[in-house]
């Protein structure tokens, strides 16, 4: 009977349905100490290594800065007060708690507030956020790599000038090999990432003690006064080097797009009793060193060291910066994945490299791109400093678009009281701002990198999305409803042995290689499966909710799969899994998969995209890999039937 629902199975799940386990720190194996020591050598890599980097840049001449009393203590209590605001108050109290069932990240906030507000959702302001908020993650992903290692190696031309002239190469070998192992994966590796990272933040925070103590007066820093009194000493230059002061808050926005993998309290607990003690001593320690060794201003951190112990720190900071560099390009991988679940990049080959990690996952293809993109920065700048003023803008820029995406949640579905909710807005968006001001000022001397790959990303997503519906469009407007087909033609065909599954994009009518099957070999089999899969505005599906099927009738059944944005389709796994129980059966050996692959003809003719957009889709969908490898399809049980198609 048309409609009857299969026994043991549901119908379309409900949202509330569809959550997987909200926070890592309960569910995850290993006790919340541990917890704790992953997210320091996973998530604080980045913001970790910016002492390396960020006082020396900040008192770089341009900005007609020195070694006073005024101008370091002032740079020291921006640090601080930045780390107070940006860091602890907005992403640790505020942004970590904007969770999609625990995972975090632009677009994982964005299918946050298109599930919870729905048709309410500002949407098209806000796609555009999440969008661009990706692709800067991109650039973002570009630069750490480069500039951690090549600060790192820096460290050489301290020990002697002789190593001046290889410091980039030398660079350049570490981070070839970094990506080099990327296909091995990082588990192994990965747990010794919390115990060095926990050494290296022992090692800045001595570093910085051990000249503190030289001067103790340098605790006065931290009095916000003295950030107003260097404004007031020179509003100009003062307000140009807060575009290298944001150095010091690279890496914040890993505190939300990781918490995923360590829950909210596990991160919390490595910033506050950790990192940002450690992080302060260490700019502390910087400013009372350069207060008595103004002539250290040429690269301050590995000036902090003993010469007997410089190549020590040296190896200890490379390992951090290469931990860092690992970290965002495993988070690369993750939002790539994302991407393509939620349908703004074509699909892409992802290779697991763990048996029982469900996040570790390599993409060759992002991998190897990033590779070339970092070769290429590092040839070009050939210095950290060089490559600083793009990296600020990458970061800031996404973390104003987190702020504005924030508060569609902190207003619309927290509905906190407004004044407060209005006073918060207002700040952080003022901060941001002012940053972001700051970086453009260096528009010319390498802020425009991370717009011009952010704005090529940002059109790769944003024309595979509308590419995609486009398509959909086109064939929905030549498709037959299921219900017609049935009554009119099913009952009349002759029928083969054995089950076909079509995947289609619409449950409710007919995919086009059922028809094109049925027009060439004029039979339909015993079992018809019209399977489409859904991908939902979560991480992960409740299992026992991945499947509803329907009996229409005449042996052709309707199915969907459900599936979460971080989650890899399995297509014959889950439907074997599905069925067991039910009148529905399904043998391997007896199923074959019908797939339909268009050929897509650019065209003036019909309204959509521009030609090139067309052009540039079409090229997409030509060099994305096959539905086959993606949902893991048995080779020899699967059936390809072509057509063309105009958008």
């Amino acid at each position: 009977m048309p409609g009857r629902r299969i026994s043991r199975l549901m119908t379309d799940p409900a949202p509330a349905a569809l959550a997987a386990s909200p926070d890592p720190s309960l569910t995850h194996g290993g006790s919340r100490g541990a917890l704790t020591l992953g997210a320091l050598g996973v998530v604080f890599g980045d913001i970790g290594t910016s002492p390396l980097y960020a006082l020396q840049a900040t008192l770089d001449p341009r900005y007609h800065l020195s070694t006073t009393i005024t101008d370091l203590y002032g740079i020291v209590s921006l640090i601080f007060w930045g780390f107070v605001f940006v860091v602890t108050v907005k992403y640790v109290f505020i942004v970590m708690r904007c969770d999609n069932k625990g995972e975090g990240g632009s677009l994982a906030l964005y299918a946050l507030i298109h599930r919870q507000l729905g048709e309410k959702a500002p949407k098209r302001w806000l796609l555009i956020g999440a969008l661009f908020a990706t692709a800067l993650f991109f650039a973002d992903a570009m630069l750490t790599p480069a500039i951690s290692v090549i600060s790192a190696v820096e460290g050489l031309g301290v020990v002697s000038s002789a190593f001046k002239p290889w410091i980039v190469w030398i660079a350049l070998a570490i981070l070839i090999g970094l990506f080099a192992i990327q296909r091995r994966g990082t588990e192994k590796v990965g747990r010794l990432f919390g115990p060095v990272m926990l050494i290296y933040f022992a090692t800045i925070a001595a570093m910085g003690i051990s000249h503190i103590v030289q001067a103790p007066e340098v605790l006065f820093a931290l009095n916000p006064l003295w950030a107003v009194s260097y404004f007031t000493a020179h509003p100009l230059f003062a307000f140009l080097s807060l575009g290298a002061i944001v150095y010091a808050f690279t890496g914040t926005e890993a505190l939300y797009a990781d918490m995923g993998h360590f829950g909210r309290v596990p991160i919390t607990l490595a910033w506050l009793g950790i990192c940002l003690p450690a992080l302060m001593l260490n700019y502390m320690g910087q400013a009372a060193m350069l207060l008595q060794h103004p002539e250290f201003i040429d690269n301050p951190f590995f000036h902090m060291a003993p010469t007997n112990l410089t190549i020590p720190l040296l190896v200890i900071a490379t390992f951090a910066t290469i931990i860092a560099s690992q970290a965002v390009i495993s988070g690369a991988f993750s939002v790539t994945q994302q991407a393509i679940q939620l349908g703004f990049l074509p699909r892409l080959r992802i290779l697991h490299t763990s048996s029982h990690a469900r996040g570790q996952i390599y993409v060759p293809a992002i991998n190897w791109a990033l590779a070339v993109m970092v070769a290429v920065l590092v040839i070009s700048f050939q210095a950290s400093a060089a490559m600083l003023p793009a990296y600020g803008l990458a970061v800031v820029g996404t973390m104003l678009i987190t702020t504005l995406m924030q508060y569609v949640v902190v207003f619309r579905i927290w509905r906190s009281p407004r004044w407060q909710a209005v006073i918060g807005f207002i700040t952080f968006v003022t901060i941001d701002a002012v940053l972001l001001a700051s970086g453009f000022a260096k528009l010319f001397e390498g802020a425009w990198f991370p717009i011009l790959v952010g704005l090529v990303i940002f059109t790769l997503l944003t024309t595979w999305s509308t590419g995609r519906r486009l398509m959909r469009e086109g064939l929905l407007a030549d498709s037959l409803p299921l219900a017609v087909f049935i009554q009119s033609t099913a009952a009349s065909v002759h029928r083969v042995r054995g089950t076909a599954v079509f995947l289609s994009a619409s449950p409710e009518v007919l995919p086009a290689a059922l028809l094109h099957n049925l027009k060439h070999n004029q039979v339909l089999h015993e079992r018809v499966v019209l399977l489409t899969v859904q991908v939902e505005d979560v991480p992960q599906v409740n299992p026992a909710r991945r499947a509803s099927f329907h009996a229409e009738g005449h042996g052709f059944y309707r199915a969907i799969l459900h599936y979460g944005f971080m989650e890899d389709p399995d297509i014959p796994r889950d439907l074997a899994e599905a069925c067991t129980g039910t009148d529905l059966t399904f043998e391997p050996l007896h199923t074959s998969y019908f797939l339909s692959r268009q050929k897509l003809i650019a065209s003036c003719a019909i309204p959509g995209m521009a030609l090139w957009r067309e052009r540039l889709f079409a090229w997409m969908l030509k060099v994305s890999e096959s539905a086959m490898d993606f949902f893991k399809l048995p080779t020899n049980r699967v059936v390809e039937l072509g057509s063309q198609l105009r958008i």
